[in-house]
């Protein structure tokens, strides 16, 4: 058991940082339900709502992120970065000391950097989790410092210079996922026996993937060899109708079905291929999934962490990768039906992706914390 009663959990910007940590916090209080349990969060990103909402106090340091850039407005940002920065400390001291932790963990974000620093300095036991195979620039510096680093990938150990030696722990996936039949979502979403090509671009909608997708079904609207299944996202309300423009009549295409979200849970066990961008999150529920994927990677994300999580996979033939840059529909189509040409390799690289799955990310988590504090 975790021998640790007070618990402080520093993560913020994206879901990619925040949805680990309330995941490792849930799974510390349904073992430790006594644990009391405070997140240090920024008021302006989404923690100052998720972590809420999934139960957990927030407090609130004022940190934000430099640009690299050196434009007017830009520069006038950063002296302003500078001055929130060399305040950070202090307001970390002061809830740490205020909040008494007996542990204190880090899944990056901004957010992290002066709590984990300010917790080293103070002797408290520290752990960082870094969900990409290319460490973010807050985690690299602070897994000089931390006694634990947890990784999801162990080749962004490579890129750290960590006092101790990094643990692959993986990342927690959604309960929801891992118990979900291949057989029965096929069923519910009557496919009719035919290979389920399931696409997406995120919340936002990717206009490089919608327009190549859009540019796919396009080419293989008659072709009846798959079902199509895409996310639009939300900036991409005109995929359907811009469809019926060209002449695709998505009614009487049974095999074309076009939505804003995807309900991944019961739509990506039914999946034959899933072409999507290549966050942490998602790669690691392709993984448990044993999905064959297209990883299309963003290129305007920090550190391009995103290329290097999807080479993760691609190195072990367990994915395919198209960059934005090299991106057409024809490239995706000409891809896309040599994989349906041969159903054997997308069987092979389906199997190689579950080969690299960490399922019990989890509790290898909560066993380095317990190991953390003894």
């Amino acid at each position: 058991m975790l021998k640790a009663e007070r618990i402080l959990i520093a993560a913020g910007g994206t879901g990619g940082h925040i949805n680990p940590a309330l995941g490792t916090a849930s799974y510390i209080k349904d073992k430790n339900p006594q644990a009391e349990i405070l997140f240090v969060g920024t008021k302006e990103k989404m923690e100052s709502k998720l972590v809420p909402a999934a139960g957990f106090n927030i407090e609130f340091i004022d940190i934000q992120g430099f640009y690299r850039s050196f434009k007017p407005e830009d520069i006038k940002h950063n002296l302003v970065t500078l001055s929130k920065l060399l305040r950070s400390s202090s307001q970390a001291k002061k809830i740490i000391k205020r909040f008494n932790p007996d542990l204190v963990i880090g899944f990056g974000g901004y957010v992290s950097g002066p709590v984990l620093r300010m917790a080293a300095k103070l002797k408290i036991p520290t752990a960082i989790h870094e969900q990409n195979a290319f460490p973010g620039v807050t985690n690299k510096a602070l897994a000089k410092k931390v006694d634990r680093v947890m990784l999801t990938n162990e080749k962004a150990g490579e890129y750290m210079k960590a006092k101790n030696a990094p643990v692959v722990t993986g990342l927690p996936i959604r309960g929801d996922i891992l118990s979900c039949d291949e057989e029965t979502a096929k069923k519910e979403l009557d496919l009719g026996g035919l290979p389920l090509i399931l696409s997406m671009g995120g919340s936002l909608g990717a206009k490089p993937v919608n327009d190549a997708v859009f540019g796919m079904i396009k080419a293989k609207c008659n072709d009846n060899d798959c079902v199509f299944l895409h996310a639009t996202g939300k900036n991409g309300t005109s995929f359907a109708p811009d469809l019926e423009k060209e002449g695709i009549n998505l009614t009487e295409h049974k095999n074309i079905r076009i939505t804003e979200y995807i309900d991944i849970p019961k739509s990506l066990p039914a999946a034959d291929l899933v072409i999507c961008r290549s966050g942490a999150s998602t790669l690691s529920e392709l993984q448990a999934t044993g999905k064959a994927s297209i990883l299309i990677p963003s290129p305007y994300v920090a550190e391009n962490h995103q290329y290097h999580n999807a080479m993760a996979l691609v190195n072990n033939n367990a994915a395919l990768i198209i960059e934005e840059k090299d991106l057409t529909p024809e490239k995706l189509t000409e891809t896309v039906n040599s994989l349906l040409a041969d159903r054997e390799r997308l069987a092979e690289i389906g199997r190689n992706a579950r080969a690299m799955a960490v399922i019990d990310a989890t509790d290898r988590i909560y066993n380095t914390l317990c190991e953390l504090v003894k």
